[in-house]
Order: structure tokens, then C-alpha cells, then sequence
């Protein structure tokens, strides 16, 4: 496992909590879209941004649409050939 790939999830966590304005303690892999407040579907667009930029790397539409909680991001990156 190289570097970058151990570095994923810390990175995964910064991008959720800087999209959502929430604390890094507020997320697991059972945190889902529309289940707080600041995870509305303009802060999808903006974590989707910022999951792109992060992770270099193009989403495709159906898997944006089907990102519904953290741990569906993780099983989506993966067909990126992000490794967590």
C-alpha cells in the first residue's frame, strides 16, 4: 500500500468535513445524505467538487446520484482505484 493510499481516509474525512462544515467526530460509514442538516443537496454538489479535486478524478453521474452515505462514497472511489 503506498503512501497516498494509507493518507485516503484521513483525506476522505477532510473533504467530508470541510464540504459539510462538520467535525471530523460527526463522520463514519453510516453517516447519510439528508440525514443531518448540513448534508442537503447543495452540499452534495460542493463535497462532490471537492472529492473530484481531492482524488483527481472524474465521478460519474449515476454514482453521484447514488452516493447516499459515507461508506457508498468508499464503494464509489473504489471503482476510481481509490483504496481505503
Amino acid at each position: 500500500m503506498s503512501q497516498s493510499e494509507t493518507n485516503n481516509p484521513q483525506r476522505l474525512m477532510k473533504v467530508f468535513s470541510q464540504s459539510l462544515a462538520i467535525s471530523e467526530s460527526q463522520i463514519n460509514d453510516d453517516l447519510e445524505y439528508n440525514s443531518i442538516q448540513q448534508w442537503d443537496s447543495t452540499a452534495h454538489m460542493a463535497l462532490v467538487a471537492q472529492l473530484e479535486a481531492e482524488f483527481n478524478i472524474m465521478l460519474d453521474i449515476d454514482d453521484i446520484i447514488d452516493m447516499s452515505s459515507v461508506g457508498k462514497c468508499k464503494e464509489i472511489l473504489k471503482k476510481y482505484n481509490v483504496e481505503f
